[in-house]
Protein backbone atom coordinates (compact mmCIF):
# COMPACT_ATOMS: atom_id res chain seq x y z
CA UNK A 1 0.00 0.00 0.00
CA UNK A 2 1.57 3.30 -0.87
CA UNK A 3 1.05 6.02 2.20
CA UNK A 4 0.23 9.86 0.14
CA UNK A 5 0.30 12.61 1.50
CA UNK A 6 -1.61 15.79 -0.22
CA UNK A 7 -0.04 19.39 0.15
CA UNK A 8 -2.90 21.59 -1.07
CA UNK A 9 -4.33 24.78 0.42
CA UNK A 10 -7.69 24.84 -1.61
CA UNK A 11 -10.38 23.09 -0.82
CA UNK A 12 -11.99 21.68 -3.87
CA UNK A 13 -8.45 20.60 -4.83
CA UNK A 14 -8.00 18.96 -1.55
CA UNK A 15 -11.27 17.02 -2.09
CA UNK A 16 -10.56 16.46 -5.84
CA UNK A 17 -7.10 14.69 -5.21
CA UNK A 18 -8.63 12.51 -2.13
CA UNK A 19 -10.89 11.22 -4.18
CA UNK A 20 -9.17 10.65 -7.10
CA UNK A 21 -6.69 8.19 -4.23
CA UNK A 22 -9.44 6.74 -2.68
CA UNK A 23 -10.82 5.26 -6.28
CA UNK A 24 -7.59 3.55 -5.98
CA UNK A 25 -7.09 0.72 -3.54
CA UNK A 26 -3.51 0.63 -4.38
CA UNK A 27 -2.96 4.22 -3.22
CA UNK A 28 -4.13 5.19 1.02
CA UNK A 29 -4.69 8.88 1.74
CA UNK A 30 -3.01 9.47 5.33
CA UNK A 31 -3.65 13.02 5.42
CA UNK A 32 -4.37 16.50 4.19
CA UNK A 33 -2.69 19.66 5.09
CA UNK A 34 -2.56 22.71 3.72
CA UNK A 35 1.13 24.16 4.32
CA UNK A 36 4.02 22.81 2.31
CA UNK A 37 6.63 23.27 5.07
CA UNK A 38 4.13 21.31 7.42
CA UNK A 39 4.82 18.11 4.50
CA UNK A 40 8.57 18.37 5.64
CA UNK A 41 7.90 18.07 9.40
CA UNK A 42 5.50 15.00 9.13
CA UNK A 43 7.90 12.81 6.44
CA UNK A 44 10.20 13.22 9.89
CA UNK A 45 8.04 11.05 12.08
CA UNK A 46 5.61 9.10 9.35
CA UNK A 47 6.34 6.52 6.62
CA UNK A 48 5.61 8.78 3.54
CA UNK A 49 6.03 7.41 -0.04
CA UNK A 50 4.82 10.20 -1.86
CA UNK A 51 4.20 13.97 -1.30
CA UNK A 52 1.55 15.41 -4.00
CA UNK A 53 1.80 18.71 -3.19
CA UNK A 54 1.07 21.98 -4.81
CA UNK A 55 3.47 24.40 -5.64
CA UNK A 56 2.11 27.65 -4.03
CA UNK A 57 0.53 26.50 -0.47
CA UNK A 58 -0.53 28.47 2.88
CA UNK A 59 1.15 31.54 3.75
CA UNK A 60 2.59 31.29 -0.23
CA UNK A 61 5.08 28.77 1.31
CA UNK A 62 7.02 27.28 -1.51
CA UNK A 63 6.19 23.36 -2.27
CA UNK A 64 9.29 23.56 -3.98
CA UNK A 65 11.61 24.59 -1.45
CA UNK A 66 9.72 22.00 0.44
CA UNK A 67 10.58 19.60 -2.14
CA UNK A 68 14.07 19.87 -2.34
CA UNK A 69 14.22 19.62 1.73
CA UNK A 70 12.21 16.20 1.54
CA UNK A 71 14.06 14.91 -1.54
CA UNK A 72 17.15 15.78 0.31
CA UNK A 73 16.41 14.28 4.37
CA UNK A 74 14.22 11.48 3.28
CA UNK A 75 15.00 9.88 -0.38
CA UNK A 76 12.54 7.21 0.16
CA UNK A 77 9.60 9.70 -0.12
CA UNK A 78 9.11 10.78 -3.65
CA UNK A 79 7.93 13.94 -4.27
CA UNK A 80 5.52 14.43 -7.01
CA UNK A 81 4.42 18.69 -7.48
CA UNK A 82 0.91 19.49 -9.38
CA UNK A 83 0.10 22.84 -9.74
CA UNK A 84 -1.64 25.36 -12.09
CA UNK A 85 1.50 27.65 -12.40
CA UNK A 86 2.80 27.64 -16.01
CA UNK A 87 5.95 30.10 -14.96
CA UNK A 88 8.75 28.07 -16.64
CA UNK A 89 10.76 29.08 -13.60
CA UNK A 90 8.56 26.34 -11.87
CA UNK A 91 8.97 23.72 -14.39
CA UNK A 92 12.94 24.47 -14.39
CA UNK A 93 13.55 24.47 -10.55
CA UNK A 94 11.21 21.39 -10.30
CA UNK A 95 13.54 19.75 -12.16
CA UNK A 96 17.20 20.69 -10.54
CA UNK A 97 16.29 18.98 -7.42
CA UNK A 98 13.25 19.98 -5.99
CA UNK A 99 10.85 17.17 -7.22
CA UNK A 100 10.83 13.59 -8.53
CA UNK A 101 8.22 14.90 -11.20
CA UNK A 102 5.70 17.65 -12.01
CA UNK A 103 2.43 18.12 -13.68
CA UNK A 104 0.27 20.20 -14.39
CA UNK A 105 -3.56 20.27 -12.50
CA UNK A 106 -5.93 20.88 -15.85
CA UNK A 107 -4.30 17.36 -17.70
CA UNK A 108 -7.22 15.36 -15.80
CA UNK A 109 -7.41 12.63 -13.35
CA UNK A 110 -6.44 9.44 -15.56
CA UNK A 111 -3.04 11.49 -16.80
CA UNK A 112 -2.11 12.69 -13.14
CA UNK A 113 -2.66 8.75 -11.72
CA UNK A 114 -0.72 7.65 -14.60
CA UNK A 115 2.28 10.10 -13.41
CA UNK A 116 1.94 8.87 -9.79
CA UNK A 117 3.20 5.44 -10.94
CA UNK A 118 5.65 6.01 -13.18
CA UNK A 119 7.07 8.64 -10.67
CA UNK A 120 6.30 5.54 -7.94
CA UNK A 121 8.61 3.31 -10.40
CA UNK A 122 11.62 5.54 -9.97
CA UNK A 123 10.90 7.49 -13.06
CA UNK A 124 11.35 11.38 -13.00
CA UNK A 125 7.96 12.80 -15.41
CA UNK A 126 7.89 15.94 -16.81
CA UNK A 127 6.45 18.16 -19.07
CA UNK A 128 9.04 19.09 -22.14
CA UNK A 129 7.49 22.84 -22.07
CA UNK A 130 5.04 24.69 -20.06
CA UNK A 131 1.70 25.46 -21.21
CA UNK A 132 0.83 28.59 -23.33
CA UNK A 133 -1.39 31.18 -22.06
CA UNK A 134 -2.60 34.23 -24.09
CA UNK A 135 -1.53 37.68 -23.48
CA UNK A 136 -3.81 39.67 -25.83
CA UNK A 137 -2.86 39.41 -29.43
CA UNK A 138 -0.23 36.59 -28.72
CA UNK A 139 0.44 33.55 -26.87
CA UNK A 140 3.32 33.09 -24.20
CA UNK A 141 5.22 31.23 -26.81
CA UNK A 142 5.69 34.04 -28.97
CA UNK A 143 7.96 35.66 -25.97
CA UNK A 144 11.27 34.70 -26.41
CA UNK A 145 12.95 33.19 -22.99
CA UNK A 146 15.48 36.04 -22.69
CA UNK A 147 12.45 38.42 -23.12
CA UNK A 148 10.52 36.71 -20.43
CA UNK A 149 13.69 36.65 -18.15
CA UNK A 150 13.73 40.37 -18.60
CA UNK A 151 10.42 40.72 -17.98
CA UNK A 152 10.79 38.33 -15.00
CA UNK A 153 13.58 40.50 -13.33
CA UNK A 154 12.39 43.87 -14.43
CA UNK A 155 8.99 42.04 -11.86
CA UNK A 156 11.59 41.31 -9.35
CA UNK A 157 12.10 45.29 -9.12
CA UNK A 158 15.23 44.93 -11.49
CA UNK A 159 16.07 48.87 -13.61
CA UNK A 160 16.30 48.07 -17.33
CA UNK A 161 20.36 49.51 -16.28
CA UNK A 162 20.62 46.30 -13.73
CA UNK A 163 18.95 43.63 -15.98
CA UNK A 164 21.58 44.86 -18.78
CA UNK A 165 23.97 44.49 -16.26
CA UNK A 166 22.82 41.23 -15.35
CA UNK A 167 22.53 39.79 -18.79
CA UNK A 168 25.42 41.06 -20.48
CA UNK A 169 23.50 43.44 -22.74
CA UNK A 170 22.95 46.92 -23.69
CA UNK A 171 20.17 48.86 -21.49
CA UNK A 172 18.64 50.56 -24.81
CA UNK A 173 18.54 46.41 -25.61
CA UNK A 174 16.43 46.18 -22.84
CA UNK A 175 13.87 49.06 -23.46
CA UNK A 176 13.88 47.53 -27.21
CA UNK A 177 12.69 44.18 -25.70
CA UNK A 178 10.11 45.88 -23.74
CA UNK A 179 8.50 47.71 -26.40
CA UNK A 180 8.77 44.63 -28.74
CA UNK A 181 7.12 42.67 -26.31
CA UNK A 182 4.20 45.33 -25.65
CA UNK A 183 4.07 45.85 -29.54
CA UNK A 184 3.71 42.11 -30.23
CA UNK A 185 0.89 41.79 -27.61
CA UNK A 186 -1.43 45.02 -28.42
CA UNK A 187 -1.25 46.39 -25.07
CA UNK A 188 -0.76 50.14 -24.72
CA UNK A 189 1.67 50.10 -22.14
CA UNK A 190 4.51 48.05 -19.98
CA UNK A 191 1.98 47.64 -16.72
CA UNK A 192 -0.38 46.11 -19.16
CA UNK A 193 2.12 43.12 -19.95
CA UNK A 194 3.13 43.08 -16.17
CA UNK A 195 -0.49 42.96 -15.12
CA UNK A 196 -1.33 40.07 -17.84
CA UNK A 197 1.89 37.88 -16.68
CA UNK A 198 0.87 38.19 -13.26
CA UNK A 199 -2.53 37.11 -13.81
CA UNK A 200 -1.92 34.40 -15.82
CA UNK A 201 0.57 32.86 -13.94
CA UNK A 202 3.07 33.28 -16.30
CA UNK A 203 5.46 34.40 -13.52
CA UNK A 204 5.01 33.99 -10.29
CA UNK A 205 6.29 36.37 -7.60
CA UNK A 206 4.67 35.26 -4.21
CA UNK A 207 6.33 32.28 -3.40
CA UNK A 208 8.02 32.45 0.26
Amino acid sequence: MVRVLIVEDQKIMQKYFEYMLMQDSELRHVQTISDAREAVKICGYSAIDLVLMDVQTFHNHDGLSAGKTIREKYPHTKVLIVTSLIDPKVLERAKSGCADSLWYKDHGEEEIRNVIYRTLNGERVFPDVTPKVELNWITSGDISPRQLEMLRLYIHGMSYSEIAKKMECSTSGVRWNFQEMIAKAGYSCKEDLIAAALESKLIVTTLK
